[in-house]
């Protein structure tokens, strides 16, 4: 039923958001991440009426590719790996708004093409020079692209249309080089219209913290250091590096996932409740948690890093970190990853946030625990709750999304026995509609300028200077520890949990 007010009906959330008038560039468009992930979300998007008729979608590329070509490969790209079901007509009424240029980041005459094919979109797909530039290209040419961009006037839009540049992680490998690259790229656009993707934040369950925390009175109070314990942040991989050893080989788990990621569900999960929802509410409220965090007096006990020896995974024989190809033989980057940190404020003091990543451990998950404390006072004898751990709130990023809450509960029978029980949301089973993928969720937020979901360049450098000083002691401190391909990672980091009195979740 619609109300009187139409201002109201506007604004009703449960109604789509649909981009205006607009298209997408992309730099690296023959990458893995092009094809699995961007032009998969575009079509998908599309396929479900959230982009405009005119949406033109350009890839720039050191191909030597016609248009066809180009639309012939986002064809294939999408069959393979689109969310939604594939159909002709959706298709073709984005391949017409299909483009292609060739060159390298440094050819002036295909930056002109680029310009001259952008204007031409303008003009035959009703664009209003609204594009938004995705750098899906190595950290190392991100100021390369954008200088070329605004070296040729492609940075700013005619009269009111936007240009917005859309940057993938790493920013930087260290806060240095985070500030110079933030630099050079607040020089061609400004600080409103760039976007730092970091996938993570796109996903349903991670924008659940907020739901779950927020909307609710069941969680809230709770949630501080009078009932907390500790918290662990995980993301584990089950898989090596593949590939990517020109990539991984230098960087390492700590600052490829605990720098953006880890931090980011660090921050959403610490963080105090905003004013609103907008862009500038949350990230106030993330950079208060991020700059409170503290960092332990000991890093030698308190920091675990590793590496994933031959073992076996899935039943099938797997080579060490070491062994895999393109790796040097001594070199001493980090598969795992293990840092303990606190948050140094009235409502966390004394709380311990474990963050943990590796590759090559026992399954793939990513998850956030809070563990509560044990009750002060148990009426029952020792051995009526022997079988009982800590309550716990586990929130399941991926790959199964939901929510469990495990709890102690009597067991049926004559005597008073309690054991742990569980409660368990599943968002597969809770909602028909499946979940957008996070870059869906991303790209129309680019297009429609919500920066909600964006990390600020004050988090990216405050997350650098909780990880640089780690980095560096670990660069002094012998090598990472080996642990078996398929397990939970080097014994220093079980070791470092039982130090305190606890132990690391086997999810």
């Amino acid at each position: 039923m619609s109300s009187d007010n139409p201002l109201r009906d506007a604004q009703d959330r449960r109604l789509p958001r649909i981009a205006g008038p607009s298209g997408l560039v992309i730099f690296g468009v023959t990458g893995d991440l092009s094809r699995k992930k961007l032009m998969p979300a575009v079509y998908d998007l599309a396929n479900r009426g959230l982009l405009p008729p005119g949406f033109s979608l350009v890839g720039y590329a050191r191909r030597d590719w016609a248009d066809e070509d180009f639309a012939q490969v986002v064809h294939d790209s999408v069959k393979e790996h689109s969310r939604t079901p594939f159909r002709e007509e959706v298709w073709q009424q984005l391949a017409e708004g299909m483009r292609f240029v060739p060159g390298d980041f440094d050819d002036d005459a295909a930056f002109e093409k680029l310009k001259a094919t952008i204007n031409d979109l303008d003009k035959a797909r009703g664009t209003g020079g609204n594009f938004a530039f995705y750098l899906s290209v190595p950290p190392k040419f991100f100021p390369k692209v954008v200088q070329q961009l605004k070296k040729h006037g492609l940075n700013e839009g005619p009269g009111d249309a936007w240009r917005r540049a859309v940057i993938e992680k790493p920013f930087g490998h260290d806060l240095k080089s985070a500030e110079e690259l933030n630099q050079v790229i607040h020089q061609v656009f400004r600080s409103r219209n760039v976007f730092r993707i970091d996938h993570y934040l796109g996903k349903e369950t991670v924008q659940n913290i907020m739901a779950l925390r927020f909307a609710n009175t069941m969680f809230e109070p709770l949630w501080n250091r009078s009932y907390v314990d500790h918290i662990q942040i995980t993301m584990a991989e089950d898989i090596g590096i593949g590939g990517r050893a020109g990539y991984y080989d230098g960087i390492g788990s700590a600052r490829d996932v605990i720098q953006n990621h880890l931090l980011q569900l660090l921050a959403l999960t610490a963080m105090e409740e905003p004013a609103s929802f907008d862009a500038n509410s949350l990230v106030t409220e993330k950079l208060k948690a991020l700059s409170a965090v503290k960092l332990p007096d000991d890093l030698g006990k308190h920091t675990v890093r590793g590496q994933y020896a031959h073992g076996w995974q899935g039943g099938e024989e797997v080579l060490g970190y070491l062994e895999e190809e393109g790796i040097n033989p001594q070199s001493k980057t980090d598969t795992y990853a293990a840092i303990k940190l606190e948050i140094d404020n009235r409502r966390w003091a004394g709380v311990p946030f474990y963050l943990r990543t590796g590759k090559r451990l026992g399954r793939r998950v990513t998850e956030i625990a809070v563990v509560f404390q044990r009750a002060p006072h148990s009426p029952f004898d020792t051995t009526d709750t022997q079988e009982l751990g800590q309550n716990a709130l586990v929130i399941r990023v991926q790959p199964d999304e939901g929510i469990t809450i495990r709890f102690g509960s009597k067991v049926p029978g004559t005597s008073m026995e309690i054991r742990d029980v569980t409660m368990d949301f599943a968002y597969g089973e809770s909602f028909t509609e499946s979940s957008p993928e996070a870059y869906e969720r991303l790209i129309l937020d680019v297009l429609l300028g919500d920066a909600n979901l964006f990390p600020r360049h004050q988090e990216v450098e405050e997350s650098w200077k909780i990880l640089d000083p780690i980095e560096e002691y670990w660069d002094k401190h012998g090598r990472p520890e080996q642990y078996t391909a398929g397990t939970w990672g080097p014994k220093a980091a079980d070791e470092m949990l039982a130090r305190d009195g606890r132990s690391w979740r086997r999810p």
